[in-house]
């Protein structure tokens, strides 16, 4: 038997918003909560039951560089806002009071703007910001499909406890990391063709200390590699867009971390494994093909739709302005951020951490509360002015 044909079904429509996110990590926090503060009825829908995504589920909980490297804040907005949140509290590590707190421009320039946060202090942090501005939260909640009239999608069909609902909104956004609405709504799609390696962080207790263990990690995109080093790179690789494939690496990564926790004795008062990832640790999997495909060597360019600055996390100097264009395709009512923008694949290494989808999640969730009809008739220019009045700067020369 190759195939079942599924009984159709009538499904009920649960609620209607003016602004719907999909994905609660990072970018779909700051695109909800730009969305709400700019007067919009904001609904953010999270498969897991907690925010954050990779930065908290994920426990990838390094919140990487606001800075360039060289003593200078690029990325300011929201994108601040978490990071100062993610410490609320206190730090794991990596304490940069020096940059919250004073002035002091040489301490900036030996150390970047950058800390690691405990997950699941940052995910409650998250989750009551958005509730106390009046974001309605929807948990163990994934998106099946989308229900689409011409190139405008008018709901999301979800699935959950309750079953299959419907819910309506405005504009849509598209934050699951995986580019899933765009792929659902027969939008054009790509996968990152190089692949992703295995990575298994956890958190120890291990010598009186609770250690964030980093076992795998990223991959240099191929083109900083020589030809040699890529023939006899033999590790298997990953698309993170399949079932099958997910457990497999959910399993493996299971096993590692057991093997390397029992390499220094078992359970016992002193030693402990405190916490695995929830969500499989794939940074790079399918992005939209947008108005505008960013690349890497874009350093400093400067674009008219600019919504924001970063900075390239893995080495000091590049800082990019970010094009609106990147963040909508054909659907005229639906944006992306964070992991899936546009951008090629040397760039989305660049372009897929946290400072970046904070400023892309900013940026899109006031640009879908601004919508009236289609994406392409929005005034840059007044989403530009509502970032600014927001502490975003727009361009480089603004620095």
């Amino acid at each position: 038997m190759e195939s079942i044909r599924e009984e159709a079904k009538v499904v009920p429509v649960k609620g209607n918003y003016d602004v719907i996110v999909a994905g609660g990590g990072i970018a779909g926090i700051a695109s909800a909560l730009a969305s709400k503060r700019q007067g919009a009825k904001t609904l953010l829908i999270e498969k897991a039951f907690m925010l954050g995504g990779l930065a908290t589920a994920g426990l990838v909980t390094i919140y990487l560089p606001l800075c360039d490297g060289e003593g200078t804040q690029v990325s300011y907005g929201i994108a601040e806002e978490l990071l100062r949140l993610s410490v609320k509290h206190g730090y794991e590590a990596r304490n940069i009071d020096f940059w919250l707190n004073d002035k002091d421009v040489e301490k900036r320039k030996k150390t970047r703007f950058e800390t690691q946060f405990n997950a699941n202090v940052f995910a409650i942090l998250c989750e009551q910001l958005l509730r106390n501005e009046g974001v309605d939260i929807l948990y163990g909640t994934s998106v099946c499909a989308v229900a689409k009239s011409g190139n405008r999608v008018d709901a999301v069909i979800t699935e959950n406890k309750s079953g299959r609902e419907a819910y309506v909104a405005n504009a849509f956004i598209d934050a699951t990391g995986d580019a899933d609405l765009f792929k659902q709504a027969s939008s054009p799609t790509v996968d990152f063709g190089q692949g992703n390696v295995a990575a298994y962080w956890y958190y120890e207790y291990f010598e009186n200390a609770y250690k964030l263990r980093m076992l795998g990690f990223s991959d240099t995109p191929d083109k900083y590699k020589t030809k040699e080093k890529i023939e006899n790179d033999t590790r298997k690789r990953y698309t993170g867009l399949d079932g099958k494939e997910l457990s497999e690496l959910t399993c493996y990564s299971h096993s590692q971390i057991l093997d390397d926790f029992l390499k220094k004795g078992g359970v016992n008062d002193a030693h402990a494994i405190c916490s695995i990832a929830t969500t499989p640790q794939i940074r790079m999997t399918r992005r939209i093909d947008g108005k505008y495909v960013m690349c890497d060597e874009e350093i400093r360019v400067k674009y008219d739709d600019s919504v924001g600055l970063f900075s390239d996390w893995r080495k000091k100097g590049p800082v990019y302005e970010l094009p609106f264009r990147c963040l909508y395709s054909d659907i005229d009512n639906m944006f992306t951020c964070g992991r899936s923008i546009s951008v090629t694949d040397d760039m989305w290494d660049i372009t897929r951490v946290i400072p970046v989808c904070a400023v892309s999640g900013e940026a899109v969730g006031i640009a879908a509360a601004m919508l009236k009809d289609r994406i392409e008739n929005l005034d840059v220019t007044e989403l530009q002015a509502k970032l600014r009045a927001n502490g975003v700067k727009i361009h480089t020369d603004e620095l």
